[in-house]
C-alpha cells in the first residue's frame, strides 16, 4: 500500500492492470475454448413466483452447503408459504460487476479496477457469466454478459485507459439499470440461475433520477443479492479526525447506503481498508453466490397493489423440527413491494 500511495493515479491503475494480467495468464487456455460459442445466460419466463435466494452462515462464519428443502420454511407477512421451488448445491454464477467510475473519485480508481480485475482473473470459472457496467452521470455497459474472461479483462483494461468524463455518480440509477435493464440491456433480475451484483463504490449518489427509497424498492423487488465493497476507507483513515461534521456525516451515510442495499437484497457489504484483505473478501463473496439456496413460492396472501410484503426464512440446521435462526446469520431479501396495476 505504501508503494501504491506514492504513484500517480495513472501509474497506479497501470500497475494494477499489469499485476492482474499476470495473474490472469494461466486462465487463457480455458477462455480460448469457450470464445467460439458464447450463448450467454438464460432468461426467466415471467410468473407470479416470488424468488428468495438464501445464504446460510452461522455466527462463526461457517457456510452451510448441503441443506435439504424440508429444513427450510418461508413466511410472508407471518403466513407460511408452500415452497414450490428449491435448489441447492454448487452452481455457476451470473454476475454484474457494477463499478463507480467518475472523476469525483479519480484518486480511488485503482481501488475500483483492482478488485474487479482480481474477480475476473481469479474468481470466475469458465462456466460463469459476467457483465461489466460502469457509471458516472449514467450507467454504461462496458461488456455485456459473457463467459469469456479474456473479453471481460480486455474491456476492463479499455475502461481503465479511458479517463472518466463526468464528476457525478448516479448510484441509484445504476443499480436500477443493472437489475431491471432497458431496451438494449436485459438486466439481471430476469436471468435464471445463481445471480448477484458485485457493487464497488463509495456509496455516494449525487445525481440520480430516482431517490434512495425508490432504489431500495428496486433492489428488494429484483430478488438478486447485491454484494458491495466500499472504497475510500483507507484514504479516510488519516484525515478522519480533521473532517468537518458534514464530511464525516457523508462518510457514514455512504457506508450505510451500501449496507442497506446489500442487506435488503440478501447480500453482504464489506468495508475494505487494506488491499491485502481483497482476496479474502472476493473469495467469500464467490462462495456465498455459488452455494446459495433458492426458494420460490406463489403467495397465498390476497394480492394488494403496492403493498409491502415482509419475508422471513426459518432454517432447521440440526433436524429437530425447530428453527435455529438464533445461531445463524441468514442472508435473504427481507421484503418486496407488489407492483401496481
Amino acid at each position: 500500500m505504501r508503494v501504491l500511495a506514492r504513484l500517480t493515479t495513472g501509474e497506479r491503475v497501470t500497475l494494477i492492470l499489469i499485476l492482474a494480467e499476470i495473474m490472469a495468464a494461466p486462465a487463457a487456455g480455458a477462455d480460448a475454448a469457450s470464445s467460439a460459442l458464447d450463448p450467454g445466460p438464460r432468461f426467466k419466463v415471467e410468473s407470479d413466483l416470488v424468488r428468495v435466494p438464501v445464504v446460510v452462515i452461522d455466527k462463526e462464519g461457517h457456510l452451510y452447503t448441503d441443506l435439504k428443502k424440508e429444513q427450510f420454511k418461508i413466511l410472508e407477512d407471518g403466513v407460511e408459504q408452500p415452497v414450490a421451488v428449491f435448489t441447492g448445491g454448487e452452481a455457476p454464477m451470473n454476475i454484474v460487476l457494477l463499478l463507480e467510475y467518475s472523476s469525483r473519485i479519480l484518486p480511488l480508481l485503482g481501488e475500483v479496477v483492482y478488485p474487479a480485475g482480481l474477480f475476473i482473473s481469479q474468481i470466475l470459472n469458465p462456466e460463469d457469466y459476467a457483465a461489466l457496467i460502469s457509471f458516472d452521470i449514467k450507467p454504461r455497459v462496458v461488456s455485456d454478459f459473457t463467459g469469456h474472461r479474456g473479453k471481460l479483462f480486455n474491456s476492463l483494461r479499455g475502461l481503465a485507459k479511458d479517463p472518466p468524463s463526468y464528476r457525478e455518480s448516479s448510484l441509484y440509477d445504476a443499480l436500477e439499470f443493472a437489475l431491471a435493464g432497458d431496451m438494449d440491456y436485459a438486466g439481471l433480475s430476469g436471468v435464471q440461475g445463481r445471480t448477484a451484483v458485485l457493487l464497488i463504490s463509495t456509496g455516494r449518489d449525487t445525481l440520480s433520477k430516482i431517490n434512495f427509497d425508490e432504489a431500495r424498492k428496486v433492489v428488494a423487488n429484483a430478488g438478486v443479492p447485491v454484494y458491495s465493497i466500499g472504497i475510500g476507507e483507507a484514504s479516510a483513515l488519516q484525515p478522519y479526525p480533521y473532517m468537518s461534521d458534514i464530511s464525516r456525516l457523508n462518510h457514514y451515510q455512504s457506508r450505510n447506503t451500501l449496507r442497506t442495499f446489500s442487506e435488503s437484497s440478501g447480500g453482504r457489504s464489506y468495508t475494505v481498508r487494506f488491499q491485502a484483505d481483497i482476496d479474502e473478501v472476493l473469495n467469500s463473496i464467490a462462495a456465498m453466490i455459488r452455494f446459495q439456496y433458492t426458494l420460490g413460492y406463489t403467495p397465498l396472501n390476497d394480492r394488494q397493489n403496492g403493498k409491502k410484503r415482509k419475508i422471513k426464512v426459518l432454517v432447521d440446521i440440526d433436524g429437530d423440527g425447530k428453527p435455529d435462526n438464533k445461531r445463524l446469520e441468514l442472508q435473504h431479501r427481507r421484503f418486496y413491494v407488489e407492483p401496481k396495476a
